[in-house]
Order: C-alpha cells, then structure tokens, then sequence
C-alpha cells in the first residue's frame, strides 16, 4: 500500500500514523519499477544495445548497471548473497567478473552488456523484491547504523540506501533519454 493510501485510511479512521523510514524507503525504491518497466517494455535487443555515439551507454548496460549497484549495495548492509551471483550470473552469461558492477566500464564492456527484455526485466525484478524485503525490516535506528569505513565520514545505512535511490532514478532517467532519442530517430 503507498504511503499515500496508508495516510487517506488513516484519515478516513481518524487515527494518525507516523510514517517510519521504512515506509519512505519503500515508497522510494517502489517508485522504480514502473520507470525501468516502461523504459525496456517493447524494445528489441537492438534497441536496448544500441549507444547514442561510440561512447555511450546503452538502454541494457544502464538498466544492468543500476540493478548491479541495488543488488551489490543492498545485498552488502543486509548481510545476504548478491541475486547475480546466485541466481543471475550463470544464466546471462557476460563475459565479466561475476563481482564486476559496471563501475568505470570502458567503451567494450558496455559494449559486452548484451540482453532482452525479458532478461532485464527479470534481473531488476529480482533486485527489486531483495532490496523491498530488506527495506521494509529497516527501523529509524538501523539508519545511523556505519556500513562502510572506507569514506571520511563513514558512510551510515541512511546515506547508503538514499545513494541507491538516488543512483537507480539517475540512470533509469539516462534510459528513459535514450529511449526518446531512439524512438525520434525512427519516425
């Protein structure tokens, strides 16, 4: 239920629930899907590969790429296995380093992120169910939880889950471009 339909039923019962951050978190990552859905949704292989110039990112690679970051990110602070290396690596077959993300990809390893579909949208999907399970189980005091010591200042779960909100609506909204440009360029 959206954070909306849960403040109207509230409303209508005259009681009043505080939104937690996990229900914010849910909201944000559960505004993702439809965004990648309708950026992949009837494009051929073709078309999810085909890069604007020589030295940019497809449709497949940033739609690849933003679930890579969820699944690494999320499946890092909530203590699980990664959905690609379990499930997705072997199945797709890329000719990557099964822990490759896409982070500082040349030109050919974009290149080499090929796809239908139906293949990213079962990656997302999968990504997505992972990564709305854990947010839900987040409390108000798990944001301030440190998740990686690696950056001055520690980075905490709160700025680790808002960067892969964040870094997912960028490239979706580099797709949803592309897409355009690609679709104008046909008529």
């Amino acid at each position: 239920m959206s954070l909306g339909a849960v403040a109207a039923r509230c409303q209508t019962m005259q009681m009043e629930v505080p939104v937690t951050s996990s229900d914010l978190l849910v909201e944000a990552f559960g505004r993702i899907p439809d965004l990648v859905h309708g950026v992949i949704d009837g494009l051929t292989p073709d078309q999810l590969m085909a890069r604007l110039d020589g030295e940019a990112n497809s449709i497949a690679w940033l739609v690849w790429h933003l679930s890579r970051i969820a699944d690494d990110h999320v499946a890092d602070v909530a203590g699980s296995h990664q959905v690609w290396t379990a499930d997705w690596a072997h199945r797709w077959g890329l000719p990557l380093d099964v822990a490759d993300t896409g982070y500082g990809h040349t030109t050919q390893q974009v290149a080499a992120v090929t796809g239908d579909a139906e293949m990213l949208r079962g990656y997302f999907d999968a990504v997505h169910a992972m990564t709305l399970q854990f947010a839900r189980s987040v409390t108000d005091s798990d944001l301030d939880r440190i998740v990686d010591e690696r950056w001055d200042p520690p980075v905490t779960l709160g700025v680790r889950l808002v960067s892969v909100v964040g870094h997912s609506f960028e490239q979706v909204g580099q797709a949803a471009y592309v897409r355009g440009i690609l679709q104008r360029k046909e008529r």
